[in-house]
């Protein structure tokens, strides 16, 4: 069942896209990257996959409109990790408060700057919050000092010729206490556009979530 959600914060109302299989037992919370929004064809691309495993997706937008207005002027807010991760954590809440959603484990999917906040709202979050995060072509070097406080696995996917970014992600990775993964996709760039390049981050981030998760349904 897919449907679309206003999603009540408390400083905004974000729009959201909610897809739950039947039966499903956990949801996968996405965070778009700079200058993206919940229409990202790559993270609906990713969400489906990980559909197909049984795990729900919500797909919403880190930004009003007003907001988006003015960061594709600005370009401010979307690096803005502070604001954006205190959302990702709001809506990790909201989720907890909503009847077909209570109780279900959670894990979060971010890009570029999403990911980065993806991992400070983990951090932030109490230790049973969030259960998984899986970061797509990411900046988790912008977490900053919360990485070394995040509680949870890490699977970080780069492209194989996206250097810079491989080198930020194995820092990253250098500075986290928990379980964390670093794949890079063989000769795919920052948005994974060559062939087959995004197929191998959905088969690698649906099947990392669904086994991560399925530990903490089981325990």
């Amino acid at each position: 069942m897919s449907r679309a959600v206003e999603i009540d914060l408390p400083e905004v109302v974000l729009s959201g896209d909610l897809t739950m299989p039947e039966g499903a037992r956990a949801l996968v919370i996405f965070a778009h990257g700079s200058g993206s929004s919940r229409h990202s064809t790559r993270n609906r691309f990713v969400a489906r996959r990980i559909n197909e495993e049984g795990l729900g997706t919500l797909l919403m937008d880190l930004l009003t409109e007003d907001e988006e207005r003015v960061d594709e002027v600005t370009r401010e807010l979307r690096f803005d990790i502070g604001l954006l991760a205190r959302r990702v954590a709001q809506v990790v809440e909201w989720a907890a408060r909503q009847r077909e959603l209570a109780g279900m484990k959670v894990g979060l999917f971010g890009s570029s700057t999403g990911a980065a906040a993806a991992l400070v709202a983990a951090a932030e979050l109490s230790e049973v919050a969030v259960q998984a995060v899986v970061s797509r072509g990411g900046r988790p070097d912008l977490a900053g000092r919360a990485l070394r406080r995040v509680p949870c696995p890490v699977l970080l996917i780069v492209g194989g010729r996206d250097e810079v970014v491989i080198e930020l992600n194995e820092q990253a990775r250098a500075e986290m206490r928990c379980e964390t993964e670093l794949v890079i996709v063989p000769g795919a760039t920052h948005l994974f556009e060559e062939a087959g390049a995004l197929e191998q981050v959905a088969d690698l981030a649906a099947g990392w979530l669904k086994s991560r998760m399925r530990e903490e349904l089981e325990t």
